[in-house]
């Protein structure tokens, strides 16, 4: 961190990801609730709040493919495409009575994640045409307030997300405890997030006052940290022995065993993809794998030879072979076209599929 941590005008600053992530993350949308935010919505309540954890995404895709899902509702996204193993995903989905898309645009998971009995695939308006004010968290810690969408569809059968889902609610639940339909007004909603999550009161205010502002307890602008000692503490974090296995270990005795990347190419946001080639890394299109060029001459190849991917999970045939800037012993190629590879291991603490360092035999 260069010596920019504890002293007066210098900082560091984390890229936590788009909007939605640090939305998300900021209301507390998780499998399990902060103790503190249940306290916030308990006393709002008047009524205690079940506390049992529920899945994230991966305990939702094992226990889906062991039947323990009757219904699943997708609030956009691709959770099909977005998951390593797809074909233990489209299994796991399966196995799921009824799966409801809200969704702005077909994608991969309408195609290849159908429900036993009922898909639905509902359109709803996207962020751009939403017909309420809505607030973004930036990724540098501001909360601004946008005003309403339009959309160029003007015959077309949509609703906004929060309109299907406070009606889904009212449907099941009524108006007891929560009044659903009211949180239909996002106005509202913003006074009821101003009472329940810390740092955030100033929403309550932002339809009058129209100015963005900064989450609470966030930024230090003083050389003192939240310890006992008023200093940062760093922890180190130990390195792994990190080894990959050999071809015998995938049931071959050719080929080389190199580290998967998998990354996103040049116009691609998550698993939309705009256009199929990377003019960044040079790869004309979407069936490719980027090699050091001393693997690929150790493999015997060359530049745009074909050849076959086998990762832990399954295959890929008919890659052609790019010689770039990567380093010798890994590859890249791309999310999430190579998902099928891999097995769902996950982090342990953050639950995050290995996407990364891969092990796949390239034969």
């Amino acid at each position: 961190m260069t010596g920019n941590v504890g002293k007066m005008g210098a900082g560091v600053m984390p890229i936590r990801g788009h909007s939605n992530v640090q939305g998300f993350g900021s209301m507390g949308v998780k499998n399990e609730l902060k103790p503190a935010l249940q306290k916030a919505l308990e006393k709002l309540l008047g009524r205690s709040l079940n506390s049992n954890p529920g899945y994230h995404t991966r305990s939702l895709i094992e226990a889906a493919d062991a039947g323990k899902v009757d219904t699943l509702l997708c609030l956009g996204g691709n959770l099909y495409a977005a998951n390593p193993d797809l074909t233990q995903a489209k299994r796991a989905l399966s196995q799921i009575d009824t799966v409801i898309y809200l969704a702005t645009k077909p994608n991969l998971g309408h195609f290849h994640g159908l429900a036993k009995q009922n898909t639905l695939i509902l359109p709803v308006f996207n962020r751009f045409e939403n017909p309420h004010k809505t607030t973004v968290e930036s990724g540098n810690n501001f909360v601004r307030l946008n005003d309403e969408g339009k959309t160029h569809l003007k015959t077309a059968d949509l609703v906004a997300e929060v309109n299907f889902i406070t009606e889904l609610a009212h449907r099941l639940h009524g108006a007891s405890p929560i009044d659903w339909r009211k949180l239909q007004d996002t106005r509202y909603v913003r006074h009821l997030i101003a009472k329940t999550i810390s740092g955030y009161e100033k929403i309550g205010e932002i339809d009058e006052t129209k100015e963005e502002f900064t989450i609470g307890d966030r930024i230090f602008t003083t050389p003192k940290f939240k310890t006992p000692s008023g200093k940062a503490q760093i922890q180190l974090t130990p390195l792994p022995q990190l080894t990959l296995p050999s071809p015998e270990d995938f049931g071959r005795s050719e080929g080389i065993v190199l580290a998967l990347i998998t990354g996103r190419s040049y116009a691609q946001h998550n698993t939309v993809v705009y256009r199929t080639a990377d003019k960044y890394r040079g790869m004309p299109h979407r069936h490719c794998i980027l090699m050091n060029a001393e693997d690929v001459r150790a493999g015997g190849w060359r530049d745009r030879s074909i050849v076959t991917v086998q990762g832990e999970a399954g295959k890929l045939e008919n890659i052609e072979v790019i010689c770039g800037a990567v380093r010798r012993g890994a590859a890249l190629m791309f999310y999430p076209e190579a998902n099928v590879l891999m097995k769902g291991v996950t982090d342990p603490k953050s639950h995050t599929p290995a996407y990364k360092r891969a092990p796949v035999l390239v034969f």
